[in-house]
């Protein structure tokens, strides 16, 4: 039994005078996270999910109230998660939400402890980001799509995908106007096809509803032209009219299902072998702009990352790169 447990607890866990539940913590945080933090509705419900895990595991243990619960609690919760086979990264988002709601408990008053803060998060196995090789991108975006207007539409898609380095579900949310031209390009609305030849900027709202703004290319531009001018203007007469971007042949927005059907058969039609995802395009983006000189912090700001140390896993795939130049090339490397 874990240290902090009361072996005499009753089965009404959240009685008694200052006593706080795992069930009452609960709904504290989680509505301090959706009002004060603006999470999405995905990651509030990771958040009840990993609570009501922790919740149980508590009730199972005898552990009476959140009060009970000390650093050697959460240090057997943590084993025991391990010992049951879960990944360290699944085990340190568990212990990161655990630890949230310890923290903002103690920091309202409710908890005379915050047990969480002496427990070390499970070091996680490096994962470095699967990119493609540039020929290969290349080879992807030539095989999306055709002439017809789905084809033209994921063509589209998947230029704007590696173009901005955007995640795919904040590319299936854009609009119509958050298509941005270059200065003096003209209206994308109206002509699209000269404002957009040379590329322009796209208004992306990301994780936390935090907006930014991200250049893309001509390769991209060109490709937005074309489906806007030739394909979406039907698509949209199907359905009830809609600001969407990206739309379906029903003229309905698309969905992230969707972008993911679109770049595997796309990756088929291309005979890549490795496993190609949204993602894969965003993880090349960074390392191709990486690998061409572009400053990290940039790269950071164009992907939307709150902290660099997220961005700077993908230097240490451009430092493998160079490396393998360097061993092929100097005559002094081995």
């Amino acid at each position: 039994m874990p240290a902090g447990a009361d072996p005499g607890a009753g089965a009404d866990p959240g009685a008694g005078a200052g006593r706080v539940s795992a069930a009452r913590g609960a709904e504290r945080f989680l509505r301090h996270v959706a009002l004060e933090r603006g999470l999405s509705a995905n990651s509030q419900a990771a958040y009840r999910r990993d609570l009501a895990a922790y919740g149980a595991w508590l009730a199972e243990h005898g552990v009476a109230g959140l009060e009970a619960v000390t650093p050697d609690t959460l240090s057997a919760y943590v084993a025991e998660l391990g010992e049951g086979g879960l990944a360290p990264a699944s085990i340190s988002r568990r212990l990161s939400t655990v630890r949230g709601m310890h923290r903002f408990l103690f920091e309202e008053g409710l908890l005379e402890t915050h047990a969480g803060s002496a427990v070390r998060t499970p070091k996680r196995a490096l994962r470095l980001p699967k990119a493609l090789p540039i020929e290969d991108v290349e080879a992807l975006l030539a095989a999306a799509g055709g002439d017809d207007a789905v084809g033209l539409r994921d063509r589209a898609l998947l230029e704007l995908l590696y173009a901005s380095g955007a995640r795919v579900s904040e590319v299936v949310a854009l609009d119509v106007d958050d298509l941005l031209a270059q200065d003096g390009g003209g209206d994308a609305w109206h002509d699209p096809e000269r404002a957009l030849a040379d590329g322009g900027f796209v208004q992306v709202t990301g994780k936390g509803a935090k907006q930014r703004l991200i250049p893309y290319g001509g390769y991209a531009g060109r490709a937005l032209a074309a489906y806007l001018v030739r394909a979406r203007p039907a698509m949209v007469e199907r359905g009830r009219g809609t600001p969407a971007l990206f739309v379906g042949p029903r003229g309905g927005r698309v969905s992230r299902q969707t972008a993911w059907l679109v770049i595997r058969a796309a990756a088929a039609r291309a005979e890549l072998t490795a496993e190609v995802s949204p993602h894969t395009l965003r993880h090349s983006f960074a390392t191709h702009l990486l690998a061409g000189g572009a400053d990290v912090r940039t790269v950071q700001e164009l992907l939307g990352h709150a902290s660099v140390a997220t961005t700077q896993i993908y230097t240490q795939v451009t430092a493998d790169t160079l490396r393998e130049h360097y061993l092929t090339a100097h005559p002094r490397a081995s």
